[in-house]
């Protein structure tokens, strides 16, 4: 999909369109004033305070007919160049446009665009004339805070897109429509993955049994994949007093992020947002030599982060995760090596489910910022410079991020674009100098001395909440078959004839660990076929006179028309080397 934002003439087309709206809404709603109308990536918004009337869905399309009506008058476009002075005597009634202007220098020239009765603050550049904008859509309208600030007003924020063609308009259309379907919010409900309630708050979805199922194989997959590789795991709560965070720091410089401290006795204990500081200690319970490194401890492990209810989305983003970390303890001269590894085990584990479009960023620190990060230069300078070497030692591409480091280390973090077009981290490595030092971990050398090891924090699945959502849109619900939750149903054609039969066969495949059902219900046969691939189950079998008389099956992939006939003991196989090919 195009970068409207990135593309000098459509960026020129859909400001010009932001404006269009604003006009359109200023005359259906002479009352309104306007906050921003930016471009993005894909598209305009427009911030609005309407008072106390309230913009829905259906109302979009009355504010598009005003739109065309605009744009069919053909007004000229025209830029005004003001004074700070004259800027604010034009907007004197509105106070949005009186706070932007009162933010700017006092002899900056300030631009205005105008069309017809219609003007608004812009820097521009904008389209000649209105009828320059025939082909846009409104999307959707939702709530924004004013600046983006929680304490200020709810202001109604409408989205839409413009193109230069109606064909352009129709495929983007069709995109969106095609996002909206794979949305795992959508399909995690459809295909009772997980669930939310009111009384359980937001960001804290509950797993259904089908989700379940996936995330146990999830877990499964990955945590054979470490063992195989030299990890051990452990079980650490996740519950902690608030001392073991004053230890590592984040008390300090992550508090925000966590859930409010609870008091017990007189101790006070907290929720916990990381793992680090637990296989710290874990590490530091026993004496170490240098011949025990690397030593790679990893778990599945639940945290809470506290995340404005605004931001938590499905799966995506939670308040509660499960994650797949890892803590690497390595002497300095194994530093590239175990980096390399993990490196490789991220694309190894990438190439099992098929993701291609990523990049590797290389998050630092914001040397100003001295509150967020730990103050200590050196300490920096060491790790980022080594983190930059391995990286160009492994000959991986990468670009660097100041400002999105942990607040103890560099890190490696690799971002996904999802088949919704978000850009997320799925993947991060991250080095550290620090917890070591503030835990006062050590290892014995080779001359007998204590020296101190270097961590490397891991996540390849990241957290599970997040890649199942991920997987659930890149798939669009229809799982591989090794990681479907029900990975066969089966159809007899009458209870009464066919039952018995299909019981053989059920007992049968789940002899073989196969995951399958068994739809009993007293309906007809194409009513539960079409539910079955409503359901998006890879393989759904038709039993009746002929399957029961040859000892045979026929199936059904998922998406497709065609049923094939083959003996029960070949199914077992088909299906058996099909879930092995596919992990």
């Amino acid at each position: 999909m195009i970068n409207i934002k990135e593309n000098e003439q459509l960026n020129k087309l859909n400001h010009s369109c932001a404006h269009l709206l604003a006009h359109a809404v200023k005359n259906l709603y002479p009352h309104a004033m306007f906050w921003v109308g930016p471009v993005i990536d894909e598209g305009f918004y427009y911030d609005i305070d309407l008072g106390t009337d309230v913009i829905k869905e259906e109302d979009l399309v009355l504010i598009e007919k005003e739109m065309r009506k605009i744009s069919k008058d053909n007004k000229r476009i025209t830029r005004l160049e003001l004074s700070k002075r004259e800027a604010l005597d034009m907007f004197e009634n509105d106070l949005y446009k009186i706070d932007l202007i009162n933010n700017l220098a006092d002899k900056e020239i300030i631009t205005a665009y105008k069309q017809d009765s219609f003007i608004d603050l812009c820097r521009g550049p904008h389209m000649e004339s209105t009828k320059d904008m025939k082909y846009f859509k409104l999307l959707k309208v939702s709530g924004a805070y004013f600046k983006g600030d929680s304490k200020n007003k709810v202001l109604q924020r409408i989205y839409g897109v413009c193109f230069n063609t109606e064909e352009d308009l129709n495929e983007h259309i069709l995109i969106l429509e095609d996002r909206k379907n794979r949305d795992h919010r959508k399909l995690g409900k459809e295909l009772d993955i997980f669930m939310t309630h009111d009384l359980v708050g937001p960001g804290l979805p509950m797993w259904l049994p089908n989700g379940a199922t996936v995330r146990r194989i999830l877990e499964r997959y990955i945590a054979d994949k470490e063992l195989s590789l030299g990890y051990s795991h452990v079980y650490t709560p996740s519950l902690a007093n608030v001392e073991l965070y004053k230890t590592s720091g984040h008390w300090d410089h992550y508090k925000e992020n966590m859930f409010p401290p609870m008091k017990m006795d007189e101790e006070e204990f907290v929720l916990r947002p990381m793992n680090c500081p637990h296989h710290m200690l874990i590490y530091k319970n026993s004496i170490h030599s240098y011949r025990d490194l690397p030593i790679r401890i990893g778990e599945l492990a639940h945290d809470f982060r506290y995340e404005a209810s605004g931001a938590v989305c499905g799966l995506e983003r939670v308040r509660a995760m499960c994650q797949n970390d890892a803590h690497l303890f390595v002497r300095p001269d194994q530093i590239e090596e175990e980096f390399a590894n993990v490196v490789k085990l991220i694309l190894d584990v990438y190439n099992d489910f098929n993701i291609n479009n990523y990049s590797f960023r290389l998050s630092l620190r914001d040397k100003e910022d001295k509150d967020k990060y730990f103050d200590d230069d050196a300490m920096w300078e060491k790790a980022e410079s080594t983190l930059r070497k391995v990286l160009n030692d492994l000959d991986v591409e990468f670009f660097e991020a100041e400002g999105e480091a942990a607040f103890y280390g560099p890190k490696l973090d690799v971002q996904v674009q999802t088949a919704l077009g978000h850009e997320i981290t799925l993947s991060t490595c991250q080095l550290d100098f620090l917890l070591p030092e503030r835990f006062n971990l050590t290892y014995i050398d080779n001359s007998g001395e204590k020296k101190r090891p270097v961590v490397l924090h891991r996540a390849i699945l990241g957290t599970i909440d997040r890649f199942t959502a991920f997987l659930i849109e890149e798939t669009k619900g229809a799982f591989p078959l090794w990681l479907a939750p029900i990975q066969i149903n089966i159809l007899p054609v009458n209870n009464q004839f066919h039952l018995d039969y299909a019981k053989n066969i059920n007992e049968l495949l789940l002899s073989e660990n196969i995951r399958v059902i068994l739809d009993e219900r007293e309906e007809k046969v194409s009513y539960k076929m079409r539910e079955s691939q409503i359901k998006k189950i890879p393989y759904t079998l038709i039993l009746g006179d002929r399957e029961v008389a040859d000892n045979s099956v026929s199936y059904r992939k998922y998406n497709s028309e065609e049923t094939i006939t083959v003996s029960k003991d070949e199914f077992v196989v088909l299906i058996n080397d099909q879930i092995k090919k596919m992990r």
